[in-house]
């Protein structure tokens, strides 16, 4: 027998603001019935685990045991460019003068995700 992820669950003081903002980044939507002041909001991901955001008393404190890595459709610079008009905040950059690397971001209320490079960019090292 074999088990299946779900959901990703993210705990946040905020989960529609926090859900908001995700679902920008993966150009999702919140569920129907996700409303601001909820304790609980949710994106369905095409063919993958949902992301669930729920409502937790206390504030992020230390470094994530788990993150997201994103690989984009268009080039990371792009995307890493984006994110941050989103709201995102830079948090370390890893990319190399070769082109390869990766860019770690922060969400709104602190979650480190990094941002690969794109699937294209990465053949043209290959």
């Amino acid at each position: 027998m074999t088990s299946l992820v779900h959901n990703i669950t993210f705990d946040t003081g905020n989960p529609y603001e926090l859900a908001s903002f995700w679902s920008k980044v993966v150009d999702r939507p919140l569920s129907d019935d996700d409303k601001p002041g909820d304790d609980e909001a949710i994106i369905a991901l095409s063919g993958g685990p949902s992301l669930l955001f729920l409502r937790v008393p206390e504030g992020k404190t230390v470094k994530n045991r788990v993150h997201l890595d994103l690989q984009p459709s268009t080039t990371r610079e792009e995307e890493v460019e984006r994110l941050i008009g989103l709201g995102a905040k830079l948090f370390d950059d890893q990319r190399r003068p070769d082109g390869t690397g990766w860019v770690v971001l922060t969400d709104p209320e602190g979650n480190e995700f990094c941002v690969e490079r794109s699937a294209a960019e990465k053949a043209k090292t290959s």
